[in-house]
């Protein structure tokens, strides 16, 4: 770990809610490029971290550091700026839009030019070409002109990914990201996810163990708002207390 490059850091976060310990002493380490997954069983506290790093929560204590830089008192779009940006488990799109109208937007509002957007649509090219560029990314080039709200679940979480993209982040969290897509199209959504810009570092929450280890460089198991492991998906898969508190509940395949 010596002389690896950390883009985001969690120093000793706490949080809680009266009695109830939601965060405990949680410090973590993404490199760049990383692929992480964070598991564990409901109620560990996994979407309570993801928003304690994005700023929808505030820790009683602890410090989120986004490439050197303390950012543990910045709001949720001060974050989103310096590169720092999640999704969520419910979607949260325009159904009327089209998905190079939601990305072209996302790129103008990146850029303060959004007050223009409807006004102008052709005077956008730059960011037209920018939408339509991350949309061939994530292999939806071919619906692109299409009412989001007609598209496949798949491919809308596809299309919240593609939003988050035009945000140009360096760590993306996504919070579930295959939650209520078909089974044989979540590894086809991970597939999509994994091949994201390699400066990418990407944080995911996910239960289907499968999609974990396929996907995952690492795993970080939360237990009681707590870090109970963090390790290789081989460490994870065959550490027995993994296996005690997590993988016997999980669909557990192999």
């Amino acid at each position: 770990m010596a002389g690896q490059d950390f883009v985001l850091t969690t120093q000793a976060l706490k949080k809680s809610f009266g009695k109830l310990e939601v965060a405990r002493d949680i410090s973590l380490s993404l490199p760049r490029g990383c692929r992480y997954a964070l598991i564990g069983p409901n109620g560990a506290g996994k979407t309570t971290l993801i928003n304690l790093v994005n700023g929808q929560l505030k820790p009683d204590s602890g410090r989120i550091l986004l490439e050197g830089e303390d950012i543990t008192r910045l709001l949720p779009a001060d974050r989103v700026r310096r590169g720092l940006t999640r999704t969520f488990q419910i979607n949260q799109l325009f159904p009327d839009l089209t998905p190079i109208e939601s990305v072209t937007l996302a790129v103008t509002e990146r850029d303060g030019t959004a007050g223009q957007f409807w006004r102008s649509l052709h005077s956008h090219t730059e960011a037209i070409d920018e939408a339509f560029a991350i949309l061939q990314q994530l292999g939806l080039a071919d619906v692109a002109t299409r009412l989001t709200r007609t598209l496949a679940y798949g491919q809308q979480r596809l299309l919240e990914i593609a939003l988050a993209l035009a945000t140009r982040p360096k760590v993306l969290l996504l919070d579930e990201p295959a939650a209520g897509v078909p089974k044989d199209e979540s590894a086809a959504l991970f597939e999509v996810i994994a091949a994201l810009p390699a400066d990418i570092s990407v944080l995911f929450i996910e239960h289907d163990m499968d999609i974990v280890f396929r996907f995952a460089s690492r795993i970080i198991v939360l237990v009681a708002g707590g870090v109970l492991v963090e390790d290789t998906p081989d460490e994870v898969r065959n550490d027995p207390r993994v296996r005690e508190v997590y993988l016997g509940q999980a669909a557990h395949h192999g």
